[in-house]
């Protein structure tokens, strides 16, 4: 019989109307802590992308498109020349959280060509319209995660053990996730799986994250270190990979968090397929390959000083990127709401994605 997967609270909402805030769960304080935070200010968005407690490619979208909706406040009862400066101001403050989600960029120009388009209707409906444009995005991003879990599922058999990398569920999504929506929609349709989840560091998003939201909805999962993967995979544990991606190149090179390269390799050597699964907003078909995918560095002290203890020598040289990059010669198939991309070629990417 399909089993039902129990409902999860909302990663992040807007509450009210166009005077409203944005509230979110806090992910830097999960799996102990389970707190709400409401943004008000556009200051206090970008921190929370910035800080990673909206973390995950479609979730920063979605975030950075309600983003608008608070930075616009500040001039509802100017003229309509200074609401659509205030616009391009915020969508450019918004710009500098992080680099490599492309979500992120997709999501402030889609509301800033929108806005473009309602020139002559008054700040009034102009800010009504974006809130509800924003709405959209999150809605969009709900229905997109439930198609790419239908797709992604079909290429998954009852009782396989299969391993991901970092964290890309409803945590890191509006509702369902990417690759975990995979999960989710091939228990829903009655296969059991057992997931293998990397812890995922620096800032363990799949030890935190991964780990509680599948053992939340109650898929039989197991925590592993990043570096036992390919031991796992030695032993027969894993029969698939699914991760999902920050941005995908045209070619079908795949960014995602730091650690997923090695894991690609890892299946490649084992005869594993390695699965990518992320929305069509993911995709930036205006890089040609993954090496013009923008690489962010973080904070070296996440790697000598992880959550508050200190666990490397003072002074020591720090190297620390938050994502790799995948080739698509290493990847079986990237999944998307439209379906399956199989081969990955340019292309087939360009065909799936097709207007």
């Amino acid at each position: 019989m399909p089993t039902e997967i129990s409902s999860h609270p909302a990663t992040l909402e807007w509450i009210g109307g166009v005077e409203g805030k944005l509230r979110m769960i806090d992910q830097t304080l999960l799996p102990t802590e389970f707190k709400h935070i409401e943004c008000e200010t556009v200051e206090q968005v970008w921190e929370a992308i910035k800080m990673l407690r909206v973390r995950g490619a479609p979730a920063i979208g979605v975030a950075a498109a309600y983003g608008v909706c608070v930075g616009i406040q500040t001039v509802s009862g100017a003229d309509e020349a200074a609401l659509l400066g205030r616009l391009d101001e915020v969508c450019s403050y918004l710009s500098t959280s992080r680099p490599t989600a492309v979500n992120l960029f997709w999501a402030l120009e889609r509301m800033k060509t929108f806005a473009a388009g309602l020139a002559g209707n008054g700040v009034q409906e102009i800010s009504a319209a974006l809130l509800e444009e924003a709405h959209r995005v999150a809605e969009e991003d709900r229905q997109m995660c439930r198609a790419i879990g239908r797709h992604g599922s079909t290429l998954l058999n009852d009782g396989q053990g299969v391993l991901t990398h970092c964290n890309a569920g409803g945590l890191a999504t509006s509702d369902y996730g990417t690759a975990l929506a995979v999960f989710f929609a091939a228990a829903e349709s009655g296969k059991t799986l057992h997931v293998y989840a990397d812890e995922t560091r620096p800032l363990l998003q799949g030890a935190r994250l991964t780990a509680w939201e599948l053992q939340q909805r109650g898929i039989d999962v197991t925590l592993i270190c990043d570096s036992m993967a390919a031991q796992v995979m030695r032993e027969g544990r894993v029969q698939a990979v699914v991760t999902g991606a920050d941005r995908i190149a045209a070619n079908g090179d795949a960014a995602n968090k730091i650690g997923t390269y090695q894991v690609a390799l890892a299946a490649h050597a084992h005869g594993i397929p390695f699965y990518v699964a992320a929305p069509s907003s993911t995709f930036d078909l205006s890089l040609a390959s993954g090496d013009q995918i923008p690489i962010e560095e973080r904070d070296p002290q996440e790697v000598t000083h992880g959550f508050g203890k200190q666990t490397a020598p003072e002074g020591i040289q720090v190297y620390n990127p938050a994502f790799d990059v995948t080739p698509a010669k290493l990847i079986k198939a990237l999944i998307c709401e439209h379906g399956v991309i199989e081969p990955v070629t340019p292309e087939n990417v360009a065909d799936m994605l097709k207007p």
